[in-house]
């Protein structure tokens, strides 16, 4: 059991450390997203990109929280 806990903390921290970074790249670098995916819904005004920052910083605050709990629970198995 605890070699999954181990795993799923790690899966959540290095999802939440991804989603970070690219929270962080994408104000400086918001053409990223087009070259990438080559879509550009707002014809470059910038505001799906400002959007997506805001989503990346959510899912990475709910994955830093996910992750705590999960190594909250697996330090009290540990006791």
């Amino acid at each position: 059991m605890q070699r999954n806990v181990r795993r799923l903390f790690w899966v959540e921290a290095g999802l939440a450390a991804i989603t970070g970074v690219l929270a962080l790249i994408t104000p400086f670098f918001p053409d990223w997203i087009e070259a990438v995916s080559g879509w550009d819904p707002d014809q470059h005004d910038g505001s799906v990109e400002w959007m997506i920052v805001v989503g990346l910083f959510v899912v990475t605050f709910v994955l830093i929280a996910a992750a705590r709990l999960e190594w909250r629970r697996m330090a009290a198995a540990s006791r």
